[in-house]
C-alpha cells in the first residue's frame, strides 16, 4: 500500500535503461517515504528477469509473464497495471517518457483518474501549503519540467489524487546499483485475473527495429554543434574533430532547425539528454532548452565567439573564438600530442 512503483520497460526480456535509472531514482524516492520500491514487468519469458531489478534496490518485484504480453501492446498492458493499482494503491508511479512509457502512462492515469506529467527533468519529496484551502500537503512528488518552449521551468504536484504519475527521458537519471546482493520479494501473478482475453485483440505479425545511427547517449566524449556553427559545411569540422577524438557528434535544436545536422542528433528538452564525461559545445548559446539535455556533463568546454553566452557560465572551460579558428586547431595540436 502507497509505495512507490516504476513500470519497467522490456525489449525482449532485457529491461531498458531508462527503467533502470527510474529503479535507481524510485529506491531514493522510497527511502524518503520510508516506503518500499516496487517494480512491474510484463512480457514473455520472464524466468530470471529479478536479476536484472533486485540490484537497484527493488522491495518487490511484480511480474506479469504470458505469451501475448510481447511485444507491447496498449490494451493488455494497461489493464495489468490499471488492475494491479485498484490493489495495490501506489502513491507514485514512474515510466520511462518512450513511445511505449507516452502510450501507456496516460491510458493508465485516465482510467485511475489520476494526474500525469511527460518529460521530467527531476523528481523530489516536498511539502506544499495551499493557503486558499488552509491544507498543507505533506510528502508530496515534484515533478519538475521544462515548460512554455523551455522559457521557465515548472514544479508540478497532485495533492489529490493517486498515484502521482511521471514520465521521464532516459539519460535524465543516473543508472546506480545499490547493491548486487539485493533481494526482494518476487510476485508472479495470474494474467487472467488481471488481462481480459478481450484485450489481445490486436495481435503484431511482424516487428522491425532500425538500429540507431550512432551512439550519442552512451558517448564518452560528445562534439555538439550550435546556429553559431554558422553552415551544414561547418558541421563538417565538428565531424572531424570528433572523428580524432573517438566521439559523437550532436546538435542543439537551432542547428537541427537550420538544417545543419540531422534531427537524430538533437541534444536538449525535445532531443536526446547525455551525460558524456566530456561535452565540447561550439557555437551553442545555452538556452535553457539545451542546458536540460547536457547539463550533468562530466567536463564542459565551449568554443563561443560570444563572451556572453549563457552557456560560458555553465562551461568548466571557455576558449573564445569562432568554431572555424579554433577546431582546426583543436585537431591539429591533439595530433601532435596523442603520437
Amino acid at each position: 500500500m502507497n509505495n512507490v512503483f516504476v513500470y519497467c520497460e522490456l525489449e525482449g526480456t532485457t529491461v531498458a535503461d531508462v527503467s533502470l535509472e527510474l529503479l535507481t531514482k524510485g529506491r531514493k524516492l522510497a527511502s524518503r517515504l520510508n516506503c518500499r520500491l516496487e517494480a512491474v514487468v510484463i512480457g514473455t519469458g520472464l524466468a530470471g528477469v529479478e536479476t536484472q531489478v533486485m540490484p537497484y534496490g527493488v522491495d518487490r518485484l511484480h511480474i506479469f509473464d504470458a505469451p501475448d504480453l510481447f511485444p507491447y501492446t496498449s490494451l493488455p498492458h494497461a489493464s495489468a497495471l490499471i488492475n494491479l493499482f485498484k490493489e495495490e494503491q501506489p502513491q507514485i508511479c514512474l515510466m520511462g517518457a518512450t513511445v511505449i512509457g507516452r502510450d501507456l502512462g496516460p491510458r493508465v492515469s485516465s482510467a485511475l483518474g489520476s494526474g500525469l506529467t511527460a518529460d521530467c527533468t527531476a523528481l523530489e519529496i516536498g511539502v506544499h501549503e495551499d493557503k486558499r484551502e488552509g491544507k498543507v500537503y505533506e510528502n508530496l512528488l515534484y515533478q519538475i519540467r521544462p515548460a512554455f518552449g523551455g522559457n521557465i521551468v515548472a514544479t508540478i504536484i497532485n495533492p489529490e489524487h493517486r498515484p502521482q504519475m511521471a514520465t521521464v527521458r532516459e539519460g535524465v537519471m543516473k543508472k546506480e546499483i545499490l547493491d548486487a546482493n539485493y533481494t526482494g520479494e518476487v510476485l508472479h501473478h495470474n494474467v487472467a485475473q488481471y488481462i481480459p482475453h478481450t484485450d489481445y485483440v490486436i495481435s503484431v505479425i511482424d516487428r522491425h527495429i532500425e538500429k540507431a545511427k550512432h551512439n550519442l547517449k552512451g558517448a564518452p566524449i560528445i562534439v555538439a554543434g550550435g546556429y553559431g556553427v554558422g553552415s551544414r559545411e561547418g558541421f563538417d569540422l565538428l565531424f572531424d574533430l570528433a572523428k580524432e577524438l573517438h566521439a559523437e557528434v550532436g546538435g542543439s535544436r537551432a542547428a537541427v532547425d537550420a538544417g545543419f545536422c540531422d534531427h537524430d542528433r538533437q541534444i536538449g528538452q525535445t532531443g536526446l539528454t547525455v551525460r558524456p564525461k566530456l561535452y565540447i559545445a561550439c557555437g551553442i548559446s545555452g538556452q535553457i532548452q539545451h542546458i536540460a539535455g547536457m547539463q550533468e556533463s562530466g567536463i564542459i568546454i565551449s568554443i563561443n565567439n560570444d563572451e556572453q553566452a549563457p552557456i560560458n557560465t555553465l562551461a568548466d572551460y571557455v576558449i573564445h573564438g569562432t568554431v572555424e579558428e579554433v577546431i582546426p586547431k583543436m585537431i591539429k595540436y591533439y595530433k601532435q600530442n596523442s603520437k
